[in-house]
């Protein structure tokens, strides 16, 4: 029955991923080879040469999508903070100012639609759950799921947190040089589980992990893919990403099916199940939840591990940076008993949430590392109509493309940006510092929900860890930019115990 219910959804997701909106995002607003004008009072923004008809930029354009980054940051030093490149026939536009990105993600949001192919791509995988879903079903499920995600909510899972990090450190050993990258995800998807769904699922974590990572590559290939097959068709890739949905479904779904029979547990899906809308009473059915879960699911523990992979990789650089983190969590946690003495769980959330305010440079370090690898690199709006920014001609149907990763190496607004330094974050610095210079987060109504979550669940993580070892990078790690920024083919680090 279950596996019936959520071949069920996959099969709703696959039929409406073909509806005629859905095809939006692949027509070319215009034949960019016959570009005429722009419309009086306005200009095109600046493009680089060598566009071709059909191709566009693409001949031009690096293939390997970490050389692709780089070649964008060249892209806005050489032609400003709006730069035009054809994809395609697909007008595309990279937006690197933050007073911009402000108008863009705050300011005029409703002029930007986030209905972009990418999107698009995810609701095969993801349904219409928060990331996913656009207009009035949006700002329901916003205002529903907005609870759940309360400070003093979040507090009640630092227990589980702590406990989830400590376990893991102490399975560890001296000179173990364990992929960090693989460890990272194994603890946040055993966080999220707990918290979400209370649900322990470290014995499936190969099994979920698996179907994670191939579901992120495939929505990324058909992402860049000039011709996407449709999941109706049986391709073997398909029939891989059906498989691959229907046992996150299963876990998800089976927990949704456990819940309504079981009291109400302190979880965000309890939550999420008991929560109404204000102002229509109404409340998510278990299709929504699904979609809702499925977004935290995924979300809530890829981008924490991407983000702490990198702290740790950088830390494993930077010794007199680690030496300071030392400090400060020996100093905090002492023995470090809140993590790896059995305790009360109540009482081990309430000691960690007052210490987790003492962490002040153990959060300079993660916020330092989200501003050079953040984990979500990449987002993208499309205008809704005609559209004119800094008065560039934004033509309806183009695409427009903010990256916190060039952002956040901007030098007008980072002083030597390839630099590792989490002093850039103390209050007097962040407090001086334009409000989108720095969006790891994204940012305006559809700033990430789970935020206070993830720098909570980050902090105890890293604490745990540098309370007992330090990991040294064994090799240099390469960018795979995906739906979010992972190391490539892993990162394995030495861990080297403290004395």
């Amino acid at each position: 029955m279950l596996l019936k219910r959520a071949r069920g959804y996959a099969e709703e997701r696959r039929r409406t991923a073909l509806l005629p909106d859905a095809l939006r995002p692949f027509a070319p607003s215009r034949i960019t080879w016959r570009r005429g004008p722009a419309p009086e009072g306005t200009e095109w923004a600046p493009s680089p040469p060598g566009a071709l008809p059909v191709l566009g930029h693409m001949a031009t354009m690096q293939l390997d999508p970490a050389a692709m980054l780089r070649q964008f940051i060249e892209l806005r030093r050489r032609y400003g903070d709006v730069v035009r490149f054809e994809f395609g026939s697909l007008d595309t536009h990279l937006v690197s100012s933050p007073e911009l990105i402000r108008q863009i993600l705050q300011a005029s949001h409703h002029d930007f639609s986030k209905l972009t192919r990418g999107v698009y791509k995810l609701r095969l995988v993801l349904g219409n759950g928060l990331l996913t879903s656009s207009g009035p079903s949006w700002l329901r499920n916003r205002r529903i799921a907005q609870p759940a995600f309360h400070r003093k909510r979040i507090a009640s899972f630092a227990g589980t947190m702590g406990r989830c990090a400590g376990e893991m450190v102490q399975a560890w050993s001296d000179g173990e040089e364990p992929d960090i990258h693989e460890e990272m995800m194994k603890v946040t998807l055993r966080i999220i589980g707990l918290t979400m769904l209370s649900l322990d699922v470290t014995e499936r974590a190969d099994e979920i992990g698996s179907a994670v990572s191939f579901m992120i590559e495939d929505v990324n290939r058909r992402l860049n893919a000039p011709v996407d097959l449709p999941p109706p068709i049986p391709t073997p890739r398909n029939r891989a990403l059906q498989a691959s949905i229907e046992t996150l479904d299963r876990v998800v779904l089976g927990a949704v099916e456990r819940r309504r029979k079981e009291p109400a547990k302190n979880d965000l899906l309890g939550l999420f199940m008991d929560a109404t809308d204000e102002e229509t009473g109404e409340q998510m059915n278990d299709a929504q939840l699904r979609d809702e879960v499925m977004t935290i699911f995924l979300a809530g523990h890829e981008t924490t591990a991407n983000a702490l992979s990198w702290a740790l990789y950088l830390l494993g650089k930077h010794p007199l940076v680690t030496e300071r983190l030392h400090a400060e969590v020996d100093e905090v946690f002492g023995e470090g008993d809140l993590f790896f003495a059995p305790m009360d769980e109540e009482a081990r959330a309430d000691a960690l949430m007052e210490a987790s305010k003492r962490l002040v440079y153990c959060e300079k370090v993660l916020k330092e590392a989200m501003r050079l690898y953040p984990p979500a690199w990449m987002t993208g709006r499309c205008p809704v109509g005609d559209q004119v920014l800094d008065g560039y001609h934004l033509p309806d149907g183009s695409l427009i493309l903010t990256s916190p990763f060039i952002v956040h190496r901007h030098p007008e607004y980072w002083d030597n940006p390839e630099a590792f330094d989490p002093e850039r974050f103390t209050p007097e610095r962040e407090k001086a510092r334009d409000r989108f210079a720095y969006f790891p987060f994204g940012g305006g109504p559809r700033i990430c929900i789970g935020n206070h979550f993830a720098m909570l669940e980050a902090k105890l993580i890293l604490a745990a860890l540098a309370l007992r070892f330090e990991a040294e990078p064994i090799r240099e790690a390469e960018l795979e930019p995906l739906i979010t920024l992972r190391p490539k083919d892993g990162m394995p680090m030495r861990l080297r115990g403290r004395a």
